[in-house]
């Protein structure tokens, strides 16, 4: 029984496995001084999700290219050009799995004002996006003002206004504030940073204090800052980033781990305090997720750990899932739900 060719649905994973195709991206990735084991995380998409996810570092014409080549036959120079004949797929590896598309819901932020901290990349970017896609007015918040500049280009018409500001300093949250004006119908607080993930025996007071900074006194000091403008309106929303190491102890290292704990008290008791004011106050507790957030190991015992524990990670999701999840709990979609802590995870959560 004959293959079915490469195309660009196919998965990352099939073009692996057949010999021309697995030969084809393998002279790619060499080029650029890697692998094929970059892949393994995001193995099941369909290759042709990577002209999105790379940002410019593999296009459109770059995938019509290996698609015309895998089509052709054209192995690399120097590459094994005998096919070895395919295994018989299994009935799991037969059917294709249904892919997720982002369904714009025209209008659900309109008239409203958003700001979301992050916006610059990952899932604050991706969310800033939706929020701007369905008719929000949002202030897009980031340390880097390219990252900010770069986003804005890509939504020509829409009504942002961006803004390099630290968000654990009390002056550039004042700027934040001010920016968004009178109205702020929701606050998105999605900037945050890792740790290198060491066990308590080695964490220093820099990695600590660092995080902590930025993950709990920054999410703290924004919430505190939309307050009054909520209260005052009759109601809002605030979305907080929890994390898988908000829910369990083997997900990050001790620093990253006890500031997302503390993210979730902190959305927890403003929900109780201020629900009966019209402020819903929630988290996402994303799981592993395609961002420019890196982890590094300074720790042989934390990379032991950590790293027996991914073992078990659902495939990364790309931030517009996330994007999906916080944007129901901002919008009005989440009018019933107040103080919780959302797994958005792929199912980690139930491991």
């Amino acid at each position: 029984m004959g293959t079915a060719p490469l195309t660009a649905d196919s998965s990352i994973a099939k073009w692996l496995d057949d010999p021309v195709g697995n030969a084809i991206l393998t002279d790619m990735l060499a080029q650029g001084g890697q692998s094929p084991e970059v892949f393994a995380p995001i193995k099941r998409l369909a290759i042709k999700r990577l002209v999105k996810m790379s940002r410019g570092a593999f296009t459109q014409e770059m995938l019509d290219d290996l698609v015309r080549r895998a089509a052709a036959g054209d192995v690399p120079a120097g590459a094994d050009a005998a096919p070895e004949a395919p295994a018989e797929p299994s009935a799991a590896d037969a059917v294709t799995l249904r892919e997720w598309t982002e369904r714009i819901d025209q209008g659900r932020f309109t008239g409203q004002t958003v700001i979301v901290t992050g916006a610059g990349s990952g899932i604050g970017r991706a969310t800033a996006s939706r929020i701007a896609r369905e008719g929000g007015r949002v202030i897009a918040v980031d340390v880097s003002q390219e990252r900010l500049d770069e986003f804005v280009a890509e939504h020509a018409g829409a009504d942002i206004v961006s803004l390099t500001a630290d968000i654990t300093d009390d002056a550039g949250v004042a700027r934040i504030i001010e920016a968004a004006g009178d109205t702020i119908d929701g606050l998105a607080n999605i900037a945050g940073i890792m740790d290198d993930m060491t066990p308590v025996g080695d964490v220093t007071d820099a990695v600590w204090d660092r995080v902590f900074r930025v993950n709990v006194n920054g999410t703290m000091k924004l919430m505190r800052a939309v307050i009054p403008a909520m209260l005052a309106q009759g109601g809002g929303s605030i979305v907080n980033t929890a994390s898988e190491a908000a829910l369990r102890g083997s997900a990050a290292g001790v620093a990253y781990t006890a500031s997302k704990h503390a993210v979730a008290g902190l959305t927890k008791s403003s929900a109780f305090m201020y629900g009966p004011s019209g402020i819903r106050v929630n988290a996402v507790a994303p799981g592993p997720t395609i961002t420019n957030i890196e982890a590094s190991f300074g720790s042989p015992l934390g990379a032991e750990r950590i790293q027996t524990a991914m073992a078990v990670m659902p495939d990364p999701a790309e931030a517009d899932a996330l994007a999906a999840s916080i944007t129901f709990l901002l919008s009005n979609d989440g009018v019933n739900v107040n103080g919780i802590i959302m797994a958005s995870d792929g199912g980690w959560s139930a491991a």
